[in-house]
This record gives C-alpha cells, sequence and structure tokens, in this order.
C-alpha cells in the first residue's frame, strides 16, 4: 500500500449528503476482484448521460476538477452497503482523502484498509472548506497527516483527529497483509519451533 504523508492537490466538492456506495460505484462493477480500472465507474451514474456522453454539469467533469486528489463532501458519505469496491474506485480516479462530517462504518474503514484518508471535520469546517473547493483550480488543498492538519490556498489551516494505529498504517503503508509482514521474523521463528517439536508431522 502506498506510504500517505503529505497530499496536495486539488479539493473537488461534492454537495450531496448521504451519498451511499451504490452512488460511488454501482453494482454493474462489482463483477471484478481486480483494484484496477474502477475509476471509470467512480458515480457513473452522475457522471455520464445515458447516451454514455458526460454529463458536464457533474463536478468531476469539469476541467478543474477532472484530476481532483481530495473529495470534500456532505454528511454520511459512504454509507449503504459493505463494498470495498467503492474506495478501490476513488483510487483509481486518484483520491486519496475523502473530508466530511460523518462516513458509513465499513466504508471509513475500508478506506484505511486501501490507502485512503477519511477525515471526520466539523459543519463549520466543512462550510470553509467547500469554500475553498468551489474556487475550481485554486482550490489546492494541502493535507498533512502527521501534523494533522489541512491547509487552505489561503494559509488558513483546520485540525482533524485521527486514531493513533490507523496513522501509523497509512504513514507506513501498512494494510492488512503488511501488519502480518512486519511478524514475519516471529512467524518464522515458531514454524521453524514447531517442525522441530513435530518433526512426524
Amino acid at each position: 500500500m502506498e506510504k500517505f504523508t503529505t497530499l496536495e492537490g486539488v479539493a473537488a466538492p461534492l454537495k450531496i449528503i448521504n451519498v451511499d456506495t451504490d452512488m460511488i460505484i454501482p453494482k454493474q462493477y462489482l463483477k471484478t476482484i481486480k483494484r484496477t480500472g474502477l475509476g471509470k465507474g467512480l458515480f457513473s451514474e452522475q457522471r455520464y448521460k445515458d447516451d454514455g456522453s458526460e454529463n458536464p454539469d457533474f463536478v468531476l467533469n469539469q476541467p478543474a476538477y477532472r484530476n481532483a486528489k481530495v473529495l470534500v463532501a456532505g454528511d454520511n458519505f459512504g454509507c449503504g452497503s459493505s463494498r470495498e469496491h467503492a474506495p478501490w474506485a476513488l483510487l483509481d480516479f486518484g483520491i486519496r482523502c475523502v473530508i466530511s462530517t460523518s462516513f458509513g462504518d465499513i466504508f471509513y474503514n475500508n478506506c484505511f484498509k486501501n490507502g485512503i484518508l477519511p477525515i471526520r471535520v466539523t459543519q463549520d469546517d466543512l462550510d470553509k472548506l467547500f469554500d475553498d473547493a468551489e474556487r475550481g483550480a485554486n482550490a489546492t488543498l494541502t493535507i498533512d497527516l502527521a501534523n494533522q492538519e489541512i491547509r487552505g490556498p489561503d494559509g488558513g489551516k483546520v485540525r482533524f483527529e485521527i486514531d493513533p494505529f490507523r496513522k501509523h498504517c497509512l504513514m507506513n503503508g501498512l494494510d492488512d497483509i503488511g501488519l502480518t509482514m512486519e511478524k514475519k521474523s516471529s512467524i518464522d521463528d515458531y514454524e521453524a519451533k514447531l517442525k522441530k517439536e513435530r518433526a512426524w508431522a
């Protein structure tokens, strides 16, 4: 998993509440178990018209936000079913941080396991970040995980809280497999010991 230390990029405003995982990545994209290629399906029902052409009104289709790395979203982002394809689609599109007042629990946990930082902020702070994000190509935010702060284009700062263990995992690029591999020497020692004790097995 790619390490997350400091992220600087354009923030796209998505002023919609209760964005569920079906909206993030519709069911027709769930046939694959690959984590790549899902970016094209991200918000596909909003990004594309019935004829397959782009909807110019959707934020991620607007020139300033096509390469957004941060999503500033309404309350209760990622609610609904527990599809891990949702963070996969965000990551494949290029979004590594989602900021909201609250998240669906399963989506929130899945983000950390896939190298995405979900940040909870107060409504007042979210309103400020929406103002920043609505500046188009000038809507650059800096996410500093080490210092737990979001810096806006005018130098304003928003502090955020994060569980220390999850912070450690993101900063060191550790998913569940990476955490297990940190114990590799202990695992190897145990297996060698077991092999001696159970030579007959």
